[in-house]
């Protein structure tokens, strides 16, 4: 963990907050910290922050702030850890069946556990949430068992759909629509992650905490069904303060 966070210019209207190089919840709480306190701080001129791993990207308006500026007023803000209330843990209903599991079998021989093995290593994790990434929607997860970490494949496999639970490089994924990728696929959810019909079209937040509980196929589609009219099929609970 860096001592003092970098600023680094992105382009004309964006500068981002760096606070490490690895994937660490104290460094991710630093994230948050300042994205917090940006949001109190009420800032006129800065359009959005995007929290990551390990970095906050601020986008502003270069008519109203000047990069020096900006870097001076962010320096100013409190980034260390502070008690965060709403914080939530989701339990998201998850299904490790065919024909929702094309990776499964592979995965596992790679990793060289049982089928089962895997699927019992993946529900049994608690997952932090860590940022939105990639595409819209997609809900990037840390967390995952040391047993499940296996790199991307060398060449992406063929669309995975929406909804589907993805593994790979130590790290875990709720995909929100169909996208070729090199992660492995080895469930899939009803659970709709992105819907702009719905307020907020994010229900989870960086921060909170996911926990998937496993469904058959008939619960999947009786789930996928209430999903389709608009129905939110996951549950959550408050954490207390950390």
């Amino acid at each position: 963990m860096q001592t003092k966070p970098r600023y680094l210019q992105a382009g004309e209207s964006a500068l981002v907050v760096e606070f490490g190089t690895i994937i660490d919840p104290k460094i991710h709480d630093r994230v948050l910290a300042l994205d917090a306190a940006i949001e109190k701080a009420g800032f006129d001129g800065i359009t959005e922050t995007v929290p990551t791993y390990r970095s906050l990207m601020i986008h502003f308006e270069p008519r109203k702030w000047a990069l020096e500026a900006l870097i001076d007023a962010v320096a100013e803000l409190p980034c260390e850890p502070a008690p965060r209330l709403g914080r939530r843990r989701w339990n998201i209903p998850a299904c490790y069946d065919p024909p929702h599991c094309e990776d499964l079998v592979e995965a596992a021989a790679v990793l060289k556990l049982a089928p089962e093995r895997l699927v019992s290593l993946h529900i049994g994790a608690v997952y932090r949430v860590y940022m939105y990434g990639f595409a819209p929607g997609y809900v990037f997860l840390g967390g995952l068992a040391p047993e499940l970490s296996l790199p991307r494949r060398s060449a992406p496999r063929r669309p995975a759909p929406e909804g589907s639970l993805l593994i790979a490089g130590g790290q875990a994924l709720i995909a929100s629509c169909a996208m070729p990728t090199g992660w492995y696929l080895i469930g899939r959810t009803p659970v709709k992650m992105l819907d702009p019909g719905r307020a907020p079209g994010f229900f989870i937040n960086a921060g909170d905490e996911v926990r998937f509980a496993r469904i058959d196929l008939a619960s999947f589609e009786a789930l996928r069904l209430k999903t389709q009219a608009g129905e939110l099929v996951a549950a959550a609970e408050c954490l207390e303060e950390t």
